[in-house]
């Protein structure tokens, strides 16, 4: 058995009609249970906020917003995942993971502006945000437990945006839109340190079309 809270700061481009950035920092903590030495399962519960680049940007000139981005607080997630680990030798591994997040609750925000010289207030909603993510990687163990791995990894997300009223003007405020990740591969990386009585910290990156980080510390019983 294992206990962790971790932080990540993603970042993701989506893309409809226009590409736009969605950032996240999140906060969880997770349980897991592993079979073997090599292979375990998880589960992770925590918060996310969101902020999304552009989208309140007008393309009329007779539409005007009071902001551009799109920004919610604190929303619940969860999310389910399995790794496996094979060891060549006492040094070199190869790992795989698979894993699936999926956010609940309200995503909105409210926008205020001028369309056609008229004052409007609008409230778009983002639904059914989820996303899976499955990879492979290679692991060193170096000198004092240190573990190094890095690999490439495939990912795929997708959510559904709902404008309470019609603003023409505003892409995403013209009827209902689903916006999918825009790009489907990256590379990711990190290490491993223990830190003694069950403890260890674990560092990872992402890149796919833009850097994702996050730490996690974790106590196994």
């Amino acid at each position: 058995m294992h206990t962790a809270i971790g932080y990540w700061f993603g970042q993701t481009k989506y893309e409809d009609n226009t590409t736009v950035l969605m950032r996240q920092n999140q906060i969880y903590s997770e349980a897991g249970y592993g079979f073997n030495r090599y292979s375990d399962i998880y589960a992770r519960v925590g918060i996310s906020d969101f902020d999304i680049s552009d989208i309140f940007h007008s393309s009329s000139a007779t539409t005007s917003a009071n902001h551009d981005d799109f920004k919610d607080r604190w929303n619940f997630f969860g999310t389910l995942g399995a790794k496996g680990f094979y060891p060549i030798n006492s040094i070199v591994g190869v790992g795989a993971f698979v894993q699936g997040t999926y956010y609940f609750g309200k995503i909105y925000d409210d926008v205020a502006g001028l369309e056609n010289g008229t004052p409007f207030t609008a409230e778009l909603k983002l639904k059914n945000l989820w996303d899976v993510s499955v990879g492979l990687g290679l692991q060193i163990t170096v000198p004092l437990g240190i573990k190094l791995y890095a690999g490439p990894y495939g990912y795929y997300s997708e959510a559904v945006f709902y404008p309470k009223t019609i603003v023409v003007g505003l892409p995403f405020m013209s009827g209902k839109s689903k916006i999918k990740s825009k790009t489907n591969w990256g590379g990711y990386g990190g290490f491993i340190i223990p830190l003694g009585k069950g403890f260890k910290v674990n560092v990872e990156g992402q890149y796919s079309d833009r850097f994702s980080v996050g730490a996690a510390i974790t106590y196994t019983y």
